[in-house]
């Protein structure tokens, strides 16, 4: 079952990332850093977190992290494939052996019948055998709430990821 405390999974997760001798990168949206600061707030994180890319705007994921603006025309910037490219960009664009990215729609305004409001797609890219993974949730609640579980929920996803990599 999912833990739902962000300094125990960060722990987990960066036990993880030392026992596979493994950098990590994220690249966030929605959540806007909330994932950099969870891996940083722990002592020593440098072990362990290469780097962060926040990319809200449109043109900083195609700037920063080469996501194709027919993706985003196409798919929107919240959408699997826009995280997919967020997290290949991430790993292209960095040192690190894992990148995650989140993209989504934490509300109170921008979302619609197909993409509502607490949608957030994720993905995590692995240099090693050139594995990637995305993760689609729905969150409720308001603003704040729908950023912190999904901060909750893509540290999960990662360890799961991690645990579970060949």
């Amino acid at each position: 079952m999912f833990g739902n405390d962000v300094s125990t999974l960060v722990e987990e997760l960066s036990a993880l990332l030392i026992e596979k001798n493994m950098m990590m990168v994220s690249a966030e949206s929605c959540t806007g850093g909330l994932i950099g600061a969870a891996m940083t707030d722990r002592a020593g994180s440098s072990a362990v977190y290469e780097r962060g890319f926040i990319t809200y705007s449109n043109e900083s994921k195609q700037e920063l992290l080469g996501v194709r603006p027919e993706t985003i025309d196409t798919y929107g910037a919240v959408s699997r494939e826009c995280a997919e490219e967020m997290a290949l960009g991430a790993l292209k664009n960095s040192r690190a052996d894992i990148s995650v990215s989140v993209t989504g729609i934490a509300g109170p305004d921008g979302g619609s019948d197909e993409k509502p409001i607490g949608l957030v797609y994720s993905a995590v890219a692995m240099r090693t055998n050139n594995q990637l993974f995305s993760f689609k949730v729905i969150h409720e609640g308001n603003r704040t709430t729908i950023r912190n579980k999904t901060v909750i929920y893509y540290l999960n996803e990662t360890i799961k990821t991690l645990k579970e990599a060949k």
